[in-house]
């Protein structure tokens, strides 16, 4: 699978802005500001200024979203390239078509699975609706699944990692991501919680194993679309729109265990499946070395004496 073969270690960039020298985790945080504010204003403004100039619709705002999302990629690649003096590998189009589909497979299996669970124990009821239109799905699956992981992943998760090591940068990376869902309706500090640890901790880990976002745009996308839309479950507390049934969880049982009006994800079936493949992919990158911690300025790798070989030893013969 794409996990399998030519994954390479993040590019945690290593020129310009942060080039070796006093202070780079200082640079390297406001640089991550500075790429964090100025993507999600641009796609912010694109997706705006197209939603006035198209006719009102879901397909205006399937088109909207979906190159608002484009120009977000585009400004993040131009400020990479400028600021740190490098192509972004944790973008590169010849993996994207794989990683993107194998994220797609894994991200709706995962959720599936998340219902099964959910059906085997009696705690969610289950209607089918039939045919829905899916192109409000499809917008809100776009923006969350691109733009999201352009933030949190390639600017967050990274430049924290640049700053800090890895370590720190699992753990405050997905704390924001968590803490950021506690504005959405009917977010509770559990909610917060499974957000952080589920998806935060296994969308990082993709990443770190891959050293590119397209995995985790791919399943952070399918989750969600499957979520809303196949199975008409809530999202983050937010209603996904048309759906192909409607999932809800039923009466009596508590919060943490269905997730209530917030959706699957805070339950703790969607705990446990995350964070055991969360857990699993983070294994497979620490024992690819996929997670050591940046060089230090001025440190130098140690050299290790080297026998001589054989074949370089004195012959005995007058030179």
């Amino acid at each position: 699978m794409m996990i399998a073969d030519r994954t390479a270690s993040p590019d945690l960039g290593e020129a310009r802005i942060l080039h070796q020298g006093p202070l780079r985790w200082l640079r390297a945080l406001v640089w991550m500001v500075l790429l964090f504010v100025l993507v999600a204003i641009t796609t912010g403004i694109t997706v705006s200024g197209l939603t006035v100039l198209l006719p009102e619709g879901d397909t205006s705002s399937l088109i909207a979203n979906a190159v608002g999302s484009g120009v977000g990629l585009l400004v993040y690649v131009l400020l990479v390239l400028g600021g740190e003096g490098r192509s972004p590998s944790e973008l590169a189009l010849a993996a994207a078509p794989r990683d993107v589909l194998a994220g797609l497979i894994l991200g709706t299996g995962m959720f599936a699975a998340i219902m099964a669970l959910m059906a085997i124990f009696g705690l969610y009821d289950f209607v089918w609706k039939g045919p829905a239109a899916v192109q409000q799905a499809l917008s809100i699956t776009i923006q969350s699944g691109v733009v999201e992981e352009t933030l949190f992943r390639a600017v967050v998760l990274r430049l924290v990692w640049r700053a800090f090591g890895p370590w720190v940068a699992f753990a405050l990376s997905a704390a924001l991501f968590g803490a950021l869902h506690l504005s959405n309706p009917n977010a509770t500090p559990f909610a917060a919680l499974c957000i952080a640890i589920e998806a935060g901790i296994m969308l990082g880990a993709f990443y770190a194993l891959t050293g590119r976002i397209w995995v985790s745009i791919g399943v952070h996308a399918a989750w969600n679309f499957t979520q809303g839309y196949l199975f008409g479950a809530a999202v983050s507390g937010t209603d996904f729109g048309p759906a192909l049934a409607t999932s809800t969880a039923r009466a009596g049982f508590p919060v943490w265990l269905t997730g209530g009006a917030f959706g699957p994800e805070a339950s703790l079936p969607g705990l446990v499946v995350g964070t055991g493949v969360g857990l699993g992919v983070l294994w497979l990158a620490w024992k690819a070395g996929r997670l050591a911690s940046p060089r230090r300025p001025g440190l130098r790798p140690r050299k290790t004496a080297q026998r001589p070989r054989d074949d370089a030893r004195p012959s005995g013969r007058p030179g």
